[in-house]
């Protein structure tokens, strides 16, 4: 479900398990992991191999300070195209629980991206009563295929 008032900002927001279904049903369709270099490597990364394609990886932000990255869109443009992936291609955008990936969205669709998605929830999902993430929701919950590092 879409945030209110981002309606017209990006394409919306889908689950896990439908970015999951997009990917396995539409070969242009494409998943773009947002996060940090240390959580790709620390936590794990979504697998798409099972797909045949692979998982692009554009930091929104560089750990530790978590500086915005200024060549996100040209970097993400350009992982995209080296797969044959267009502007018209759906890009399903994902990071811990969906917040950097929904800005990250909004960003590829302002530069022209028409089918840009956030993946709600994100790979590890919201916190649970324990203070844990992978949970509740998110990529790890669904039980959807993903590696370490």
């Amino acid at each position: 479900m879409t945030q209110p008032g981002t309606e017209a900002r990006y394409a919306g927001d889908v689950t896990p398990k439908e970015a999951w279904a997009l990917l396995e049903r539409d070969p242009k369709a494409q998943l773009i992991d947002v996060r940090s270099f240390p959580e790709w490597n620390f936590v794990g990364v979504p697998d798409l191999s099972s797909l045949g394609r692979p998982v692009h990886r554009v930091e929104w932000q560089s750990f530790p300070a978590m500086a915005f990255n200024r060549d996100f869109t040209t970097t993400a443009a350009e992982s995209l195209q080296s797969v044959g992936a267009g502007r018209e291609s759906p890009v399903l955008l994902l990071c811990r629980s969906g917040a950097r990936s929904r800005s990250a969205a909004i960003a590829l669709t302002e530069a022209g991206f028409a089918r840009a998605l956030n993946v709600a929830s994100g790979f590890e999902g919201d916190v649970d009563s324990a203070g844990h993430r992978g949970t509740l929701n998110g990529w790890k919950a669904a039980g959807l295929a993903w590696r370490q590092g």
